[in-house]
């Protein structure tokens, strides 16, 4: 199963750094969003991070960067729900129903079906599906490898996303509360604990 990591919605000084090591131990995919930010800070951390990373990129904003850091590709949501014009490549989407899984899956690479699980980065957004739900869409084969887990992916739970087949897991508060901005002197319980998804993913 892939495990994919979306980065924290802002900019930090060590990030270039704790991504570059993500990359080092095994991430399968990194999905670069920055929501309302310039795209000048996208670009200042697309120099940072080595160029043999960057095809396994995927932005949210600023498509541009796909091509001007020949990135892996780009990612559809409400705020982007359009691909530019004449764009060939890479296009992922997020979905928010079993339903509208169903229905757009097929017209992108791998599609995010959130939230599974109660949202850790994001207070108040609730899992929109149960057990038995999830199960069945699985048996049903609507839930699989095109479709990447996202909502409160944690180790406690990894385990039930590759039971219910989907393709991948998306990480994001989990992994991101590991680090403090203001008070951690290094990042050694960011990759301790991405290390631990990945072992559990794989």
């Amino acid at each position: 199963m892939k495990l994919i990591v979306v980065t924290a919605p802002t900019f930090f000084v060590e990030e270039d750094k704790i991504i570059t090591a993500l990359f080092e131990e095994g991430l399968d995919i990194l999905h670069l969003r920055k929501p309302e930010t310039p795209a000048m800070y996208s670009e200042r951390l697309l120099t940072l991070i080595p160029e043999k990373y960057h095809r396994r990129i995927v932005t949210h904003e600023h498509f541009y960067l796909k091509e001007e850091f020949d990135l892996m590709g780009i990612h559809l949501n409400t705020r982007n729900p359009h691909e530019p014009h004449d764009y060939s490549g890479h296009v992922s989407y997020t979905c928010h129903s079993v339903e509208e899984v169903k229905s757009k899956k097929h017209f992108y690479d791998y599609v995010f079906m959130s939230p599974v699980y109660d949202c850790i980065s994001k207070e108040g957004i609730l899992s929109g599906y149960t057990p038995e739900e999830l199960r069945a869409a699985g048996k049903e084969r609507i839930i699989d490898t095109k479709v990447m887990a996202l909502g409160g992916i944690t180790p406690d739970n990894i385990l039930e996303i590759k039971d219910f087949g989907f393709g991948g897991a998306v990480v994001l508060g989990d992994l991101w509360n590991k680090f403090n901005v203001c008070t951690d002197r290094d990042y050694l319980g960011v990759i301790r604990h991405f290390k631990k998804l990945k072992e559990m993913a794989d």
